[in-house]
């Protein structure tokens, strides 16, 4: 953490899942020196055997090392082939016999209890192929009611995992679930941030607000949107600021923990780098919550008074700053824009909930032809928002957007014409004219990166154009700029014009 920057509130852990190749007392070690606070312990080879008969000697030994670490712990039960060596995560709590799982989860929870752990953390498994989810759902309670009162007369806490693809697969699930067992105390809600971009209706921020203060365990990770693969941060889809900002948010306190378990090969060098990546979405994250409360503040002083828009507008550099938005992508800021860009799109974004569409439409051209180039950024990358934020635009709103988005192409101001070659853009611009934005950023040796939809959108036409203008590069001695061979390994069938 910085000089200055708020401590978080919660605990940063590291999941043992993730450190395979390494004994257990070395993996502590390992995670304390870097920084980490807390442990998620997965139980079962290779650190752990919840049926060992020495057990109570290595947890009284385990018990030391995390007092002598300073590691907060907290139980995960999701080892592979633990109780079936042919079949992965089964028995589960939703097949017919599930008296082994019961077993091991109840043994989790002494384990809890020796250790002191914050909870232990389960999942419901996959429905069988020939059970119905009315007889798998009748199974899970039962079940878990057993594990609950288990759990009650140990004080200890269990938390289900919603994952996807199994029948509890939403906090909204475990929430059904919590209801009809009578809302027990001691049985709250894991969160993965990676799951809550596959399966998650309201994403991340949504299944935390979700779960609220029956959370009681966090899982950090990255993730793609369509497939339940845990990824390093920054490789998936998940908005890793917005969920630190959103536990802040909820005064979470509990543990929030790195979930990586098929990157053993590379645990201390991923330890590292899931540290800092951390730490800098954790700062990331304070700037996230200074641009929500400006956003607030100034839709509610519009709403108040709609000449207040222009001056409020004007601030928002002085405000929220004029830095890059993603300094290490994006030293220049030109590709994603400024801080003070992002805000005041983010604004224009909501001034469609305050704005009647034609008063919108006028609004966005008066900031556009009366603002500076930093407030016609800030109007483009608005433009971007509402695009994104929206299938369909009202007409005049799209009108106004494509005289703006037309205007900033003819310029050579790479701020204007990467703001300009956004989600608007790819979503209203004719291919005639989208193709020449294209080459326009290719020109001016803006990256390709700034163009949503490329792969989506390319043609034979625009290869054939790219082709033209690497052909007159080469005859004039000229070197032919990277992104025009990603044009034409992105070109496809000529799209209608």
């Amino acid at each position: 953490m910085t000089a200055g920057t708020s401590p978080m509130p919660f605990s940063l852990g590291y999941g043992t899942n993730g450190f395979t190749d390494h004994p257990l007392p070395i993996a502590l070690e390992l995670l304390a020196e870097q920084g980490y606070g807390a442990v998620a312990l997965t139980l079962g080879h290779p650190h752990l055997d919840p049926f060992a008969e020495d057990l109570d000697v290595q947890l009284s030994a385990l018990r030391q090392q995390l007092d002598e670490l300073r590691l907060r712990v907290v139980i995960e039960t999701g080892t592979r082939f633990l109780l079936d060596p042919r079949h992965k995560h089964r028995p589960a709590l939703v097949d017919e016999e599930a008296g082994i799982r019961l077993a091991f989860l109840r043994r989790a929870v002494d384990i809890a209890a020796g250790l002191e752990a914050e909870c232990v953390s389960f999942f419901s498994g996959i429905l069988p192929e020939d059970t119905s989810a009315e007889t798998g759902w009748q199974r899970l309670t039962t079940r878990v009611a057993d594990i609950v009162d288990y759990a009650r007369s140990r004080n200890v806490t269990v938390a289900v995992e919603p994952e996807p693809g199994m029948l509890v697969q939403t906090v909204s699930d475990v929430l059904r679930l919590r209801t009809a067992l009578g809302n027990p105390a001691n049985l709250r809600v894991t969160v993965d941030i990676g799951h809550c971009v596959v399966v998650e209706p309201a994403g991340v921020r949504g299944a935390l607000l979700e779960a609220g203060p029956l959370l009681a365990n966090v899982q950090l990770d990255d993730m793609p949107k369509h497939r339940h693969e845990h990824l390093p941060f920054g490789e998936g889809a998940v908005d890793l600021p917005l969920a630190l900002a959103t536990l802040a948010e909820l005064e979470y306190r509990g543990v929030a923990a790195v979930e990586l378990p098929r990157h053993s090969h590379d645990a201390p060098g991923l330890a590292a780098r899931s540290m800092a990546a951390l730490r800098a979405g954790w700062e990331e994250s304070l700037r996230t919550r200074d641009l929500e409360r400006w956003l607030q503040e100034s839709a509610t002083a519009v709403s108040a008074d709609r000449g207040s828009l222009t001056r409020v507008f004007a601030a928002a550099g002085r405000r929220l700053g004029r830095g890059p938005l993603r300094p290490e992508a994006d030293p220049s800021g030109i590709l994603f824009g400024t801080t003070s860009d992002h805000a005041r799109g983010q604004l224009i974004a909501r001034l469609r909930d305050i704005l009647p569409e034609e008063e919108l439409a006028e609004t966005l051209l008066a900031l556009y032809d009366g603002g500076d180039s930093a407030e016609r950024r800030g109007v483009l990358r608005g433009l971007g928002a509402l695009a994104a934020g929206s299938p369909k635009l009202p007409a005049a709103v799209v009108a106004a957007g494509l005289r703006m988005t037309t205007e900033a192409l003819r310029t050579n101001e790479s701020g204007l014409v990467a703001a300009a070659a956004g989600p608007f853009a790819a979503a209203h611009l004719d291919q005639h004219s989208w193709r020449h934005a294209v080459l326009k950023l290719v020109f001016l040796g803006i990256s390709l990166t700034a163009v949503t939809d490329l792969r989506e959108r390319a043609d034979d036409e625009l290869a054939r154009m790219a082709g033209d203008f690497a052909a007159e590069r080469r005859a004039a001695g000229r070197p032919v700029p990277d992104d025009v061979h990603l044009i034409l390994a992105s070109s496809r069938t000529p799209t209608s014009s």
